[in-house]
């Protein structure tokens, strides 16, 4: 099996993403999540750029990674000094790591326009730059930055700069598509003619804005590329960085390249979900492999084929990547995505038993409220639970009250919720404040329940949406409302419709702390 390098960097090039901040604290429980599902190379930031990312390469140092090596990135020296006086150079090797990458200009365009010095200059920083870290005995990886403008565009240039990086010692060249603009074939087309005139094993850098960063990548693989380079989740600068979580999977179970140790793959799903989370980051539910989605069917004719044969419309068993199936629970889905879901929770149960009948019914009773169950699952396994009389009740509603304010511009717009609730014979009454009314409900209603339910103090909402269902009646139109919780390890969606608002609302909520708490009492 031929092994296939996997070099992560989310931590770098990922932290260039729009929207992304991580603390110190963020990119080490990354770091190490890249670690323990097998990543080979995590490239940890740029040293140089900020005292944060030094002070994470001194905080690895400490606890070592058990699996991954830890890679530092940094630029080629400045024009017209020498490595030993340039200061991004001293601050990677202060990071004290033993494998480094160092990127230099590979198109003359930017070495002319960009750097504002001569080719027959660039070419010595090259040199001298990575003679540098060999000489102190570092493992380095030479990123040919914008390759394939370079080469489409004066070859012989392009290929001077890889060569003199192998002559100074680079043990890997990392062909790098910065633009994102490179066609797959044509990628995997140069990284073969390169490959004949390079000693060192090549690697692979795509950027996406073309949308084919994983097609261009798994290509470079066929042709001859040892390493990938990519981000966990793809997200990264403009359109984003190959996608990892796409490429590793691809390349294991279907081209049988050993990527990451084989009993890390089925980790894939839960690794993706604890970065994103960490990162505050929305994974696409379409993301191949690791998507919410990835493993959905709705159709009839699907969810029935799927049923009877995995294989017939599904590439891969999703259990491989960590992931489950779903069969959405839709009027088009019909009793085969009910069962399965209720078969979850009471294996007993067929499709002729009169429960399931009874389920169908008060689905359909919904559906035509205005309730819509395929994205909100977690809804249906609350309504299951309760038809099938296994529902404990956790807390019920005494009542709550919402004061809504329209203050100056200097104090904001402010709503406080108060609510009164009973959990068995005891009772709470509590209030909030909130940004609008259904916020300060949210709060109040953790608040009260915290006092019960410590594990809530976990959960929090990360998506919130309100579909108004028959527009023509206006304000008085009756709203539908998704909600997308998470405790940090799991995410789930429920879904409560009503004319009012705030009782769609209300609704959605209860949803997601009973589903919340109905999972708790299942942990072992």
């Amino acid at each position: 099996m031929r092994q296939i390098e996997i070099l992560d960097s989310s931590l770098r090039d990922g932290a260039q993403a729009e929207g992304i901040f991580y603390s110190l604290e963020d990119k080490l429980r990354i770091a190490y999540a890249l670690d323990r599902v097998g990543i080979g190379y995590i490239e940890a930031g740029n040293p140089a750029s900020n005292p944060k990312d030094m002070e994470l390469f001194r905080r690895i140092a400490q606890t070592p990674f058990q699996h991954a090596k830890l890679v530092a990135f940094g630029a080629t020296r400045r024009p017209g000094i020498a490595a030993e006086q340039d200061a991004g150079c001293a601050a990677l090797a202060e990071a004290g790591t033993e494998f480094v990458s160092v990127f230099g200009k590979s198109w003359d365009l930017h070495v002319t326009e960009v750097l504002k010095t001569s080719l027959a200059e660039n070419l010595e920083m090259i040199r001298d730059t990575i003679s540098y870290f060999t000489r102190m005995g570092k493992h380095v990886f030479f990123d040919a930055e914008h390759f394939f403008d370079g080469y489409r565009h004066h070859p012989a240039y392009a290929m001077q700069t890889i060569l003199a990086a192998v002559e100074a010692g680079a043990e890997r060249v990392v062909l790098c598509d910065t633009n994102g603009g490179s066609f797959p074939q044509e990628i995997a087309s140069v990284v073969e003619q390169v490959a004949r005139d390079c000693a060192a094993p090549l690697g692979i850098h795509c950027h996406n804005d073309m949308d084919c960063a994983v097609a261009a990548s798994l290509m470079a693989v066929e042709a001859g590329c040892v390493q990938v380079q990519g981000t966990f989740l793809g997200y990264g600068e403009r359109c984003g960085n190959a996608n990892l979580s796409a490429i590793i999977p691809t390349l294991q179970l279907k081209r049988k390249y050993q990527c990451i140790p084989a009993g890390c793959l089925p980790e894939l799903t839960h690794t993706a979900r604890y970065i994103a989370e960490i990162a505050n980051y929305l994974i696409p539910p379409s993301l191949p492999y690791v998507g919410k989605s990835a493993f959905s069917h709705k159709g009839g004719m699907h969810v029935d084929g799927v049923q009877k044969l995995r294989q017939s419309f599904e590439h891969v068993d999703p259990e491989t990547v960590g992931n489950r199936r779903n069969l959405l629970v839709s009027e088009m889905a019909g009793r085969t995505a009910v069962l399965n879901r209720i078969m979850r929770i009471d294996p007993s149960v067929t499709k002729f038993s009169p429960v399931t009948e009874r389920i169908m019914e008060k689905i359909k009773a919904l559906e035509y409220q205005g309730y819509q169950f395929e994205t909100a699952l977690a809804s249906v396994d609350v309504l299951i639970y309760k038809e099938l009389g296994k529902m404990k009740e956790y807390f019920t509603l005494r009542h709550f009250k919402i004061i809504g304010e329209q203050n100056t511009e200097e104090t904001g717009q402010l709503a406080s919720a108060l609510i009164k609730i009973r959990v068995g014979d005891r009772e709470e009454i509590t209030a909030a404040e909130g940004t609008g009314p259904v916020h300060a409900l949210d709060c109040a209603l953790r608040k009260a329940l915290e006092v019960f339910y410590p594990s809530l103090a976990q959960v929090r909402l990360i998506d919130y949406k309100v579909r108004v269902m028959a527009p023509e009646d206006a304000t008085a139109a009756p709203v539908r409302v998704l909600i997308e919780s998470t405790d940090g390890k799991h995410i789930w969606t429920t879904v409560g419709a009503s004319p009012d608002i705030i009782e769609a609302s209300w609704k959605a909520l209860v949803d997601s702390m009973e589903y919340k708490l109905i999972k708790d009492d299942q942990q072992p």
